[in-house]
C-alpha cells in the first residue's frame, strides 16, 4: 500500500520562500517512474508544477521556471524549493507518484498561501 506524506506548506509573504517535501511509504523504490508536484487554485484545474523522473530528468511549468527547484532526496522522497513566491502561486499543492505500471498516487494536499 503506497502512501504519500506531504509537509512544508504555509503562509508566506510575496517574495518569500517555502520548501515542500513528500515522502512515499511502501516497498516501491524500484518501480517509481517519477515523482512531482501539482497544484490547484480555487476555480482552476489541477496543473503540473514540477516533476523529476527516476533518472533525475526534471520538468517545470513555465510559470515557475527559475523560481522553483525540485530535487530527489532519496529513492522515495522529493522536495520542492519555492523561491520568489507570488500571489498567483497560492494553491493546494499535491504530491504525485507515478509508477512504472502506470498507476498514479496522490498526497492529501498542502496549502500554500502567498500574501501580496
Amino acid at each position: 500500500h503506497v502512501q504519500l506524506q506531504e509537509s512544508g506548506g504555509g503562509l508566506v509573504q510575496a517574495g518569500g520562500s517555502l520548501r515542500l517535501s513528500c515522502a512515499a511509504s511502501g516497498t516501491i523504490s524500484s518501480s517509481i517512474n517519477a515523482m512531482g508536484w501539482y497544484r490547484q487554485a480555487p476555480g482552476k484545474q489541477r496543473e503540473l508544477v514540477a516533476l523529476i523522473t527516476r533518472d533525475r530528468t526534471t520538468n517545470y511549468a513555465d510559470s515557475v521556471k527559475g523560481r522553483f527547484t525540485i530535487s530527489r532526496d532519496n529513492a522515495k522522497k522529493v522536495s520542492l524549493q519555492m523561491n520568489s513566491l507570488k500571489a498567483e502561486d497560492t494553491a493546494v499543492y499535491y504530491c504525485n507518484l507515478n509508477r512504472t505500471t502506470g498507476t498514479d498516487y496522490w498526497g492529501q494536499g498542502t496549502q500554500v498561501t502567498v500574501s501580496s
